[in-house]
């Protein structure tokens, strides 16, 4: 895709005064560009941190001549589900209709998917404006935790867990996240719970950002949650560890104990009219995001 848009007045899409923008499909040679983009806002990202996103979704960049001036992307889950995340405008550009024009982009990209996204309050009135609406919020924790004990029943997994992994994240998002649970085979750790030898509850960690994140936790309850973040803290005291949790999942006194402070808030929301997508009984719950980008 690539497309010209002539910055005059044309309606809704009324962007700029006297200069052309060019939306195009993001690739791997966009990512040192949208480095820099993320680095103006102060975003912890690192170049990695953006290829993982860029290789599970559809991306679109905005260009004035050869300056990237926008990001958006939109994360498939299945057929029925999407997050759209790293949604950047140079601040030199704000307030035109940029960002509602390369938000219309992914959602024409996502088609009938249920589209969800974590939004700061600053960028709320934006989302609202292409029928989003709040559905909750998350809560940011991060620092070096304290010195805790890790819990004996917790366990790294094995090479052959990863398919029980994929489809326990099926049961606690309600999603086909295979692509996104792949490409964390490759890039996280696991923890594991068993119970009579099968896995009942795991926990990721990988490199992100500054540190460490921890996400997802699909557990079946608090004290599975807990002990499997528990866990993973205590085998890597020293680092700089960062967690997003839903604020319903009442983890941040608990977080804040370990030495993980809180840090900031997003506010989570999802497309308005959109069917919720699969609505199956489970006893599991995800109490991490993988990110705020991917949910």
């Amino acid at each position: 895709m690539r497309a010209t848009l002539n910055l005059e007045d044309t309606g809704r899409n009324r962007i700029m005064t006297n200069q052309a923008i060019i939306l195009e499909k993001m690739t791997p040679k966009h990512l040192d560009r949208a480095l820099e983009l993320s680095r103006k806002v102060q975003w912890p990202h690192r170049r990695e941190d953006w290829e993982l996103v860029q290789s599970i979704s559809q991306g679109i960049v905005a260009l004035e001549e050869d300056r990237l001036v926008a990001t958006v992307m939109m994360t498939p889950y299945g057929d029925d589900a999407a997050t759209i995340n790293m949604v950047i405008v140079d601040a030199a550009m704000r307030g035109r209709g940029l960002g509602r024009k390369m938000l219309e982009e992914a959602l024409v990209k996502a088609g009938e998917r249920t589209c969800y996204l974590v939004a700061t309050q600053e960028g709320l009135p934006l989302y609202e404006k292409v029928d989003f609406v709040v559905t909750g919020e998350t809560v940011k924790h991060q620092g070096e935790p304290l010195r805790v004990e890790a819990p004996a029943h917790v366990t790294w997994s094995e090479s052959g867990d990863h398919a029980y992994l994929v489809e326990l994240d099926r049961a606690a998002s309600g999603h086909d996240r295979s692509a996104l649970m792949e490409i964390l085979r490759e890039r996280a750790k696991f923890a594991v719970i068993r119970d009579d030898g099968e896995i009942q509850a795991f926990a990721a960690i990988r490199s992100f950002g500054r540190g460490l994140v921890i996400g997802p936790v699909v557990a079946r309850n608090d004290s599975e949650a807990r002990a499997l973040i528990d866990f993973l803290l205590a085998h890597h005291q020293g680092s700089f560890v960062r967690i997003d949790t839903d604020v319903s999942t009442d983890l941040a006194g608990w977080l804040t104990a370990r030495g993980l402070n809180h840090a900031g808030c997003g506010i989570k929301l999802r497309r308005r009219g959109a069917a919720c997508g699969q609505s199956k009984p489970t006893y599991h719950r995800n109490y991490a995001l993988v990110s705020q980008a991917l949910g």
